[in-house]
């Protein structure tokens, strides 16, 4: 077999490869036997066909066809691997000659990884959050927590920003009432402007047993669109009320015996977070950097893929919350025109982030272990409410552990970035993100033991 290499791009291929007719030999063989199973000829069991009658009867361009058909893709193969030609989706086939007992000759275009040289990770600067956590964010944490706590208390006042009130809402359109806008008891937060526009402002002043009527336009149903007159009705007003930060808070919210203790527990969780989240932010913006720094010419066809799935995506999810696509630009404030346009910003930063994180694993030599995909596998399982063993087998029969497995490989790579990147915190400070990785993995699994001993 003879195969000549065309660069047509940077990031395509052309290759032309010539056949002697003697190496397809057992593809015809094959093919001759695959049509005698299928033929049925007087005189003939189905599969006992000898080759000159099915020449004869069926036609020796039918043989032909079929052994070409089962050849080509065992051929390309051998080929591409000869060449070291590293393909990315399928090629486009074309036969260009068969000389039957002679030659066979085809061509196959087909898109390649492009070739570039990543500068030395070391060198690569990034910039984190600091990870110190100061005590207002303590405090803050634990508002948020006191307001998982909080109890609503009646008050004997006009309606204030912040109050919580239950509301009668009775629509109508030229003194007939609304039959799909009636509504008793409604629980409302005044200020959020969540509801009808013009509700807080009806709001303001009035208090519990009081009505009023207002303007507003129907957001849906079969008038939606229409000016409606609104009878708001309060039947009560209430206040937010926090527990105490005291003891027998921290008592009652957490493992703790003291506010001292939550406080300080508060403390190790947050710092903990936040080193997470300097982690995270070491990886994304390494990539960040060598996404900016690196030029890569990238495969059109790739690159039409991805936004043709995104495109789908979308889609899908559209279809399964009932949204039409108009809805959907109309509530995001979207032309057409951008949202392709993002489309295709985010598909080509993702192909480019793709072949880099490629590139950092092949030049790092990183391989993934079993242990690494049975993780990954049963991470996505637990998230999608499956077996893990149920997953796997999905995954395996549909031919997916491949492209699962070039999942894995690119979050090392991406792990490795951040390893490698020189990062500072916003003070100007080293962060060893190796290191903070492990700490944090100690920790999760020193509270892990502790809940494990406490039960």
């Amino acid at each position: 077999m003879k195969t000549d290499v065309e660069e047509l791009s940077p990031t395509r291929v052309k290759l032309t490869i010539e056949v002697p007719f003697e190496e397809l030999k057992q593809n015809l063989a094959q093919a001759y036997r695959e049509v005698a199973r299928q033929v049925r000829i007087p005189g003939f069991r189905p599969g006992k066909v000898p080759p000159r009658v099915i020449d004869s009867r069926v036609g020796r361009s039918v043989v032909l066809e079929q052994a070409v058909n089962d050849a080509v893709p065992e051929l390309y193969s051998k080929a591409v691997a000869e060449q070291e030609v590293v393909p990315l989706g399928q090629p486009e086939v074309e036969i260009t000659k068969l000389d039957d007992g002679k030659e066979l000759a085809f061509t196959a275009e087909v898109d390649i990884r492009p070739q570039f040289d990543l500068p030395e990770l070391e060198t690569v600067s990034v910039t984190v959050e600091n990870a110190e956590v100061d005590p207002d964010q303590v405090e803050e944490y634990l508002t948020s927590l006191r307001e998982r706590f909080a109890s609503l208390k009646n008050v004997e006042r006009a309606v204030q920003t912040g109050d919580y009130v239950s509301l009668d809402l009775s629509a109508s359109v030229d003194g007939k009432a609304v039959e799909d806008a009636q509504a008793t008891g409604i629980s409302y937060e005044v200020g959020t402007e969540s509801m009808l526009d013009g509700l807080d402002e009806a709001l303001a002043g009035m208090s519990a047993g009081e009505s009023k009527t207002f303007g507003a336009e129907l957001a849906g149903g079969n008038q939606a669109g229409e000016t409606a007159d609104v009878l708001v009705t309060v039947n009560t007003v209430k206040v937010k009320e926090l527990p105490e930060l005291d003891d027998e808070f921290a008592q009652s919210a957490s493992e703790f015996d003291t506010v001292g203790e939550l406080r300080a527990s508060t403390r190790k969780q947050l710092e903990t977070m936040r080193k997470a989240g300097q982690v995270g932010q070491a990886r994304e913006g390494a990539l960040d950097s060598l996404l900016e720094q690196v030029d890569i010419p990238l495969p059109e066809r790739i690159v039409e893929a991805e936004i043709e799935q995104r495109r789908q995506n979308l889609q899908s999810q559209l279809d399964r919350a009932g949204l039409t696509m108009k809805a959907y630009l109309d509530s995001s404030g979207k032309s057409k025109s951008q949202l392709d346009a993002d489309f295709e910003d985010d598909s080509r930063r993702s192909v480019k982030a793709g072949f880099i994180l490629d590139k950092v694993a092949a030049d790092a030599e990183l391989q993934v272990t079993g242990e690494e995909l049975s993780a990954f596998v049963s991470e996505q399982a637990y998230r999608m409410g499956v077996a893990p063993d149920r997953l796997a087998k999905q995954l395996s029969d549909n031919g997916q552990l491949p492209a699962v497995a070039a999942d894995v490989l690119r979050s090392n790579a991406l792990r490795l970035l951040g390893e490698k990147a020189r990062v500072v915190d916003q003070a100007g400070r080293p962060v060893y993100v190796g290191a903070e990785e492990a700490e944090i993995e100690a920790e999760i699994e020193a509270d892990d033991t502790d809940d494990d001993d406490e039960s």
